[in-house]
This record gives C-alpha cells, sequence and structure tokens, in this order.
C-alpha cells in the first residue's frame, strides 16, 4: 500500500487507464469514431484486462473476452453481460478493436491473416512475435498502437514510487501516454510507416536527446 498522496500500490489501474484512453484515441482517428457501441475484443481478463473491461463497458462498449481461467472469465461475463470466446478464436471474432491483454506473441502472422478488427490496442507485453507482423498489419490495414507506449501506466506508477514521488507525478505522466499515442499514429500514417517501426525511432530520440543532456 502506498502513503496518502504518494505514489505506489497495485500498478495494474494505472496500465489499464493509459490502454483505455489510449484505445479511445485510436479509435477515434482509426475508425473515425468513439468507443460507444464499437465491439472490443478482449484477450486475457486478469488484472489490467478485467479493469480495462470496465472501463470499456462503462464506455458503451460491447466485449467480447477470452481467458484460460473460465472461472475469472464468468465472474466478468456476469458482471458486464460480455459474450465468451475461446482463447484460440478470439483474434478472429467479428469485432472493431483487438486487445490482447495477456501472454506476448498474439499477434503472428496467422492470427493477423484472420483478424476482423481494424485497431489493436492492449495492454500485453511483445505482441508482436516476430517483427516482421507490423508489415502485415499495415497491409491488411490494421491499425496498430505499439505495446510499450500504451501499456507504460504500470511502470510508471512502479518507477515513481521507487524515486519516492507524488500520485499527482503519476497522474500526469499516465494523461500523456494517450496524446503520445495519437501523435505517433499521425506520424506513421503521414509517413506510410507502421507505427511499430516510429514508436521505435520516437523512443530511440527520446533517449538520444536524454544522452545529450547528461553530457
Amino acid at each position: 500500500p502506498s502513503a496518502e498522496g504518494r505514489a505506489g500500490g497495485d500498478p495494474s489501474p494505472w496500465t489499464a487507464r493509459g490502454v483505455f484512453e489510449s484505445m479511445q484515441v485510436a479509435a477515434e482517428f482509426a475508425l473515425g469514431r468513439g468507443l460507444a457501441g464499437l465491439t472490443v475484443a478482449v484477450q486475457g481478463t486478469g488484472n489490467v484486462g478485467a479493469d480495462l473491461c470496465r472501463r470499456l463497458a462503462d464506455a458503451g462498449a460491447d466485449l467480447v473476452i477470452a481467458d484460460p481461467s473460465p472461472a475469472r472469465r464468468d465472474r466478468l461475463k456476469a458482471v458486464l453481460g460480455a459474450r465468451v470466446a475461446d482463447v484460440s478464436e478470439i483474434a478472429a471474432v467479428d469485432a472493431d478493436i483487438f486487445a490482447p491483454c495477456a501472454l506476448g506473441g498474439a499477434l503472428d502472422r496467422e492470427s493477423v491473416g484472420v483478424m476482423k478488427a481494424k485497431l489493436v490496442c492492449g495492454a500485453a507485453n511483445n505482441q508482436l512475435a516476430t517483427p516482421d507482423v507490423a508489415a502485415l498489419l499495415l497491409e491488411r490495414g490494421i491499425a496498430y498502437a505499439p505495446d510499450y507506449v500504451v501499456n507504460a501506466g504500470g511502470i510508471i506508477n512502479v518507477s515513481a514510487e521507487y524515486l519516492g514521488e507524488d500520485e499527482s507525478d503519476v497522474e500526469a505522466r499516465v494523461a500523456a501516454i494517450a496524446p503520445r499515442v495519437g501523435a505517433l499514429l499521425e506520424r506513421a500514417a503521414r509517413e506510410g510507416r507502421s507505427p511499430a517501426l516510429v514508436a521505435d525511432e520516437m523512443a530511440e530520440e527520446v533517449i538520444a536527446s536524454a544522452q545529450r543532456e547528461a553530457a
């Protein structure tokens, strides 16, 4: 538990918040509308995935969920009225958005090849099974919000706790995630390149700038 006003505690709500707000921005960019009435397929209903599902339901989205734990999945279904899909089929369901929130490698040539969603935005780390999948997403016209950009909320909270910062510092940094995603997607579209490549370049630019300042 964190002291009052200080950073710390469970980082998963911060992760879910960053993913949710990023998805709002990405849906406006890629689909031209807000989340209300859209169908989101969520793979994984653990701490972050379940929190994300609740936020999506509150925003008026329809949910299709999958999880290897039937009990955990069905508890969420009972509360949110979500439809259920098998873990092996969740990437291919009829949905507007696919949200990988489980193990890495969810995006491979097979899953992307059958994907109906036009936007991928989720909390899982290392979503691209191999780097070439980024090009396949671009080829198929599927917008991709890079994982380490949208899911940064949790590690922002953890680092702030380690550094002894306030919760307000976490709040400000997490609030900056979604605008960063919007800028990233706009740059990728303008340049006709995968957001995965653009995200790496943007990260490298930030690191290089910090190194110059420290020199």
